[in-house]
């Protein structure tokens, strides 16, 4: 490790800040667009599956166009994966010379599951018209867990530098590599559940999003559009469903980090002091007591503070309790969403809840899901600091020590605007019907 810590001593502060800030960058541009396209084909399926169950045109245009948004969101995510990819190499060359013979099975096996997406959204998005109706959904089938797949994948490369598996270190070499224990470390089943919950449920959210504000305008226009109210419940319904059980999935994730990285958990719920009974603080809120009974299910039990960890191991407290916060305060705020669109249904059965301020609501979520969605990733990634493989390898000692990277983030700035732009340009042209085909599916 002594030449790596030769090299970190090299950079600039300024160009360590530089990676640090071009990797949270790409990595919160490519995660919406993951979680998405991850949401997208599954949505997607359950509008064909409803086309093919009742004939209903309606579902099988509302699944021609989500596809097509999907393909678009998978070529422009196939771009920003790749770029993070090779940020791996040229920003932090420390942790792949050493680690990457690790954790590059789980690298492999994401790049055949993308490659099994791709040939069937293909097939999929070309098969319209040209395949049998049955047929087309099963082409669909392994485009949802690929993505899927392709997903728990990359999870498993985050989790492992959370719990490091597979491996041992003599005099800085990595021997003795196991790669399906690096896979299947202890992080990797709640991450993964937690990921995938969390990007089926900005998915759903995000889309439902964009049909609220359509009924809205349908609503001052004085029109009933079933279109937009079909486009609106698939995907609400599936982001609704994930609310609840990501509450309770989160509960599990908070309860593993308390137990496997302590210093985290106290940075997250804002512990500075090891002690008995320690309470529960939300903003200038605090139950005495509280914290150490919702963990420990004991009133008096201790809980380790920021004060029991030496300094220069602390990660910036501040800011994972603040983005631990945002997180826990959307989440709650789904919650209560999904509770009164499942309220609205079991009291009126098929009359679901039009209400204009329900629909406010709802064309807010997409935003605070995705807000959710970065707001955990900073509690992981952030909490982890000043590691970049917990308590094996500090972030700086990994950090390329060339100078320029500040230029280089500045590029990806740029380019990600134009990119950004250029998405959500296409996004827009492709969300509505043409004028031909809406008195055919409006009604």
């Amino acid at each position: 490790m002594d030449s790596l810590q030769f090299l970190a001593e090299a950079a600039t502060p300024a160009d360590f800040a530089a990676a640090r800030t071009q990797m949270a960058f790409t990595l919160g541009f490519h995660i919406i667009l993951a979680s998405i396209g991850i949401g997208l084909p599954a949505i997607t399926l359950l509008a064909e599956w409803r086309s093919l169950r009742t004939g209903d045109p309606v579902y099988r245009e509302l699944a021609r166009r989500w596809m097509k948004a999907a393909g678009v969101l998978f070529a422009v995510g196939a771009v920003s994966g790749t770029v993070l990819s090779f940020e791996m190499g040229t920003l932090w060359p420390g942790f792949m010379d050493t680690y990457g013979q690790v954790f590059g099975t789980a690298f492999a096996l994401e790049g055949i599951a993308f490659f099994i997406e791709a040939v069937f959204m293909g097939v999929y998005l070309y098969g319209w018209d040209r395949l049998s109706p049955v047929a087309h959904f099963v082409t669909g089938i392994p485009v949802v867990i690929a993505g899927l797949l392709s997903a728990t994948f990359v999870v498993t490369v985050n989790s492992w530098m959370n719990q490091p598996r597979g491996f041992r270190l003599v005099d800085g070499e990595v021997t003795d590599v196991d790669p399906l224990a690096a896979m299947f470390n202890p992080a990797t089943p709640v991450q993964a559940v937690h990921l995938l919950l969390a990007s089926l449920m900005v998915c759903g959210f995000v889309v439902a999003s964009v049909y609220a504000v359509a009924l809205l305008r349908d609503r001052r226009a004085g029109r009933d559009d079933r279109y937009h109210r079909l486009g609106f419940a698939i995907p609400f319904t599936l982001g609704a469903v994930c609310a609840p059980l990501q509450v309770l999935v989160g509960d599990w994730a908070v309860r593993f980090v308390a137990d496997n990285q302590p210093i985290k958990f106290a940075a997250m719920e804002g512990v500075e002091h090891t002690q008995a009974g320690v309470p529960f603080k939300f903003a200038v809120f605090e139950i005495p007591n509280a914290l150490s009974l919702l963990l420990r299910f004991d009133a008096g039990a201790t809980l380790r503070g920021l004060d029991s960890f030496p300094a220069d191991v602390h990660p910036p407290a501040e800011v994972v309790r603040f983005a631990f916060e945002i997180m826990i305060v959307i989440g709650m705020a789904l919650l209560a969403l999904a509770a009164w669109w499942a309220f609205a249904w079991w009291r009126r059965r098929e009359s679901l809840p039009w209400h204009p301020w329900f629909l406010r609501a709802a064309a807010t979520a997409g935003v605070l899901a995705a807000i959710a969605m970065e707001a955990g990733w900073t509690v992981t990634e952030v909490g982890r600091q000043p590691w970049i493989v917990y308590g094996v390898m500090r972030t700086e000692e990994a950090v390329n020590p060339s100078e320029g990277l500040r230029f280089g983030l500045y590029v990806v700035l740029a380019v990600y605007a134009v990119l950004g732009a250029a998405t959500i340009s296409v996004l827009r042209r492709m969300r509505r019907p043409a004028p031909a085909e809406r008195k055919e599916l409006a009604g």
